[in-house]
């Protein structure tokens, strides 16, 4: 098993050069992709757009499918979207972690996340007007292992992983989503 790692090194370097010309950290990511079938999703990772120039290395490399569970009449063919959402959160908390951790000379042997997205359904299917159709809450247990780091350093990192994560931020925060027909 590999340890979480980042080199400090490389972000200095990356905050450096994005200070020195901020439209470097303007990023944007896509994902393209249709139904593949009852309510099945096949998308494939676009390219990487930074500072208005499009990366295409990326483009096509990742295919992600979603479904629902055959208990919420989907076709259980591939992860369903609340689990690609906290997917999401988890990768944002571990790149966040290891970063903080570099950052404060910390080094971490494992992170270990076990989250939970809770729903009520009522809201989505229109049963219940005042449930909202999205979750009611996400929970999120970290577990970190340091032979460096005392509990109070690591429960550091745990409390400040909320103003560091972007994603965690995405979720908490509004943000302008728009939906149009193309």
């Amino acid at each position: 098993m590999s340890k979480p790692y980042v080199d400090i090194d490389a972000i200095r370097a990356t905050q450096d050069a994005v200070a020195k010309e901020p439209a470097l950290g303007r990023v944007t990511f896509n994902l393209q992709g249709k139904s593949s079938g009852g309510l099945a999703f096949a998308g494939v990772t676009g390219p990487l757009v930074q500072n208005g120039q499009a990366d295409d290395s990326r483009r096509g490399k990742f295919t992600l499918v979603s479904d629902e569970p055959a208990s919420l009449l989907g076709g259980d063919t591939g992860v369903s979207p609340a689990e690609y959402l906290l997917q999401g959160l988890a990768g944002c908390y571990t790149v966040t972690l290891a970063s903080m951790a570099a950052s404060k000379g910390i080094a971490l042997d494992n992170i270990e996340l076990n989250l939970g997205f809770d729903i009520d359904l009522n809201g989505f299917l229109g049963l219940d007007d005042t449930v909202r159709k999205g979750a009611q809450g996400i929970s999120v247990d970290v577990r970190l292992e340091s032979a460096s780091a005392s509990r109070a350093e690591l429960e550091e990192l745990v409390r400040e992983l909320p103003q560091n994560s972007p994603i965690h931020d995405t979720l908490a925060n509004p943000v302008n989503v728009t939906a149009r027909l193309a």
